[in-house]
């Protein structure tokens, strides 16, 4: 009797488990990528959970999520996308036949988009509008990098508020008071990166994978790219390059954590570039805003 007693209330302490998780999950909102988290975690508060699906270090282009996380999305509430990242271009059809009851929002929705023209180490602006065209992969396409940028953070912001009161009417006025204070966080932050910067004569920077052209546009700077189409760049391109950044006085050159270093170390050298490590899929938005900008400001005086 004992015995049956305890497998009960094992099996009702088990119940009482699963119903609290239940409950958990609805309230779990899940991301693509960090900055989206930070910008979430930032107006949800305590009201949401925010999942985040490509972990810190993993290539949002290319990573594919493990089961356990596939589950995680299917017990969320709602999935923001970010817009026109590789995973969401693998993925997000495979997410949505299998999770019909969860809610998408984009959050690049009302975005001035740029197409990728790596080809020529320039971006230009693109007029698409973000719920449209979703056949476009990121390389010859759609630039999917708006959250390294002023106006991608604001559109972001906007779109995820709009979202979570969707989501949760009732706590309105508590949503639109955080976004408020990220709005100023985002504020402070241009301010910032205008006072770095606005000295600056020669503003051309070289980086492998072009994730800062929205930042480039809007603050009247011109992106070198290695990456050549998403491939490694042949020698007569790497020779272009160094070409190139000699004419434009290139003083920096990024790397970023996931990908490797060997041409940019090159690139570095036959240009008399400094190399410098950043990561603009860091969680810590504004941070790493900063620390980009002032490496570009500290590459003047090297």
């Amino acid at each position: 009797m004992k015995q049956t007693s305890i497998i009960i209330t094992f099996l009702l302490s088990l119940l009482l488990t699963a119903c609290v998780n239940k409950q958990a999950d609805g309230k779990v909102v899940t991301v693509t990528i960090e900055p989206q988290r930070y910008f979430a975690e930032k107006i949800a508060g305590d009201k949401f959970k925010i999942n985040c699906v490509v972990p810190a270090g993993q290539s949002p282009e290319t990573y594919d999520p493990t089961p356990r996380q596939m589950i995680q999305v299917g017990n969320s509430l709602a999935y923001l996308q970010i817009g026109y990242i590789g995973f969401e271009q693998a993925w997000m059809d495979k997410i949505r036949e299998n999770n019909p009851k969860l809610k998408f929002f984009d959050t690049s929705k009302g975005m001035n988009l740029l197409v990728d023209t790596e080809e020529d180490g320039h971006d230009h602006d693109h007029d698409a509008d973000a719920g449209e065209e979703h056949h476009h992969h990121h390389h010859g396409g759609v630039d999917p990098h708006i959250w390294s940028s002023i106006s991608g953070a604001r559109v972001i912001a906007k779109n995820t508020l709009d979202a979570f009161i969707v989501l949760d009417p009732d706590n309105t006025d508590y949503f639109q008071q955080n976004y408020n204070l990220l709005v100023e966080e985002i504020d402070q932050t241009e301010a910032e990166i205008k006072r770095l910067l606005d000295p600056l004569t020669d503003r051309t920077f070289i980086i492998y994978h072009p994730a800062l052209t929205y930042f480039a546009n809007e603050f009247h700077l011109t992106q070198l790219c290695i990456e050549m189409d998403g491939k490694e760049p042949s020698p007569a391109q790497l020779k272009q390059l160094v070409e190139t950044a000699r004419t434009h006085n290139a003083r920096v050159v990024f790397i970023q954590q996931e990908f490797d270093r060997k041409n940019a170390e090159l690139i570095a050298k036959e240009t008399g570039c400094k190399l410098t490590v950043i990561n603009p899929l860091d969680y810590h938005w504004a941070k790493e805003m900063i620390h980009i900008t002032k490496a570009l400001a500290d590459g003047q005086t090297h």
